[in-house]
């Protein structure tokens, strides 16, 4: 499968090799090789995720034609023309493929391996969105709308509370109720860019670990990938979502709510590899609510593994029972953990601040 396809794109040389690649969850995703040993990275869109995936494309080939165009340490993805010279396929069955230059003598890791490693993550992303402060956002299309508006995301949790569809509301009061302590934060950030106080940027959306690539020799950032989800954002929630990711030590689905810490080590690693790439195009009110940027993602991201419980888990993807519940649950004891350091993660943010913007 694939093959076919691959041929419609002008790789160099003739392909001769497709076969399934990764471990992403949305996309199908193909390793293509040629008679020149050429390699190639295709994708078949998910248009049940994704369903304008014509605006899709377009926001990817302006962010990748406007990264290329810069200097910068990473490497940048390109798109692959077809033979017709556009930037994506539709096949005759209806299907839309894009292809990628294959990003050679790197590695993805699942977890940090080393604080250094998770450093390397936030230069990546912080380069990606220095690269891109100078983009108008507002041309981006919302290829997921309301992805992350947090009021928006309670609103909906509020309903499915009310409606509990699937009787497993009684079960769950206490994480409800944790929601609803915190129900006068969630507009936070909204309310900043409303007034005019926080920019919208060219976000990421997904900036865990395994959306960067490192050379595999060194471990320094190389390549920024899975761009779907670029789209007009805040650079304090991209920042935050790496931190809900990284800077926990335990599994997103973790039981023993014992193991699940927030590092205070891990979050100054990269925060200061963020800042060191990104810190002097950021605005002062953006370094000041990084920290809400890290809440506010983890209070998200677990109200929304509750609200899909509650819902019945037809969004996130389960391998067992109640597992929906168990992530809601590391989350919030994030979000407990970054409220009882409060204090520290605004110190060592001030730090690295101060220490990057005197370097520029």
């Amino acid at each position: 499968m694939g093959i076919r396809q691959a041929k419609r794109f002008r790789t160099q040389g003739h392909p001769i090799y497709c076969a399934l690649y990764g471990m992403g969850h949305i996309n199908e995703t193909f390793l293509v090789k040629t008679d020149t040993s050429a390699a190639y990275i295709m994708q078949k869109i998910n248009t049940g995720v994704f369903q304008d995936p014509v605006s899709l494309m377009r926001n990817i080939s302006s962010v990748t034609s406007h990264v290329s165009s810069k200097k910068s340490p990473l490497v940048s993805l390109r798109l692959i023309p077809t033979t017709e010279g556009f930037d994506y396929l539709v096949d005759d069955d209806g299907f839309y493929w894009r292809m990628y230059n294959f990003i050679e003598n790197s590695i993805c890791l699942q977890k940090a391996e080393t604080e250094d490693d998770f450093r390397e993550s936030a230069v990546a992303f912080g380069t990606f969105q220095n690269l891109l402060s100078d983009f108008p956002a507002h041309t981006l299309v919302e290829t997921i709308p309301h992805f992350h508006d947090t009021p928006y995301r309670y609103r909906n949790f509020q309903d499915m509370v009310e409606a509990d569809a699937f009787d497993r509301v009684a079960e769950v009061v206490r994480e409800i109720d944790f929601v609803h302590e915190r129900a006068g934060y969630m507009s936070v950030l909204m309310d900043l860019w409303k007034k005019g106080d926080l920019p919208l940027r060219v976000t990421h959306n997904d900036t865990k670990l395994n959306n960067v690539l490192l050379d595999e020799k060194t471990r320094k950032a190389l390549c920024v990938i899975d761009l779907d989800t670029v789209m007009p954002g805040f650079s304090v929630n991209d920042y935050g979502d790496s931190i809900r990711f990284g800077a926990s030590l335990a599994s997103e689905d973790e039981t023993d709510l014992s193991k699940v810490v927030f590092s205070l080590d891990y979050f100054e690693a990269y925060t200061d590899g963020f800042l060191s790439a990104c810190g002097s195009s950021l605005t002062d009110e953006e370094i000041l609510h990084l920290r809400d940027g890290a809440k506010m993602m983890t209070l998200e991201c677990g109200m929304r593994f509750l609200t899909d419980y509650i819902s019945g888990d037809v969004y996130f993807r389960i391998h067992r029972a109640k597992q929906n519940i168990d992530r809601c649950r590391t989350q919030f004891s994030l979000v407990s953990q970054m409220e009882q350091s409060w204090d520290q993660m605004e110190d060592i943010i001030v730090r690295k601040a101060h220490q990057y913007r005197l370097s520029h």
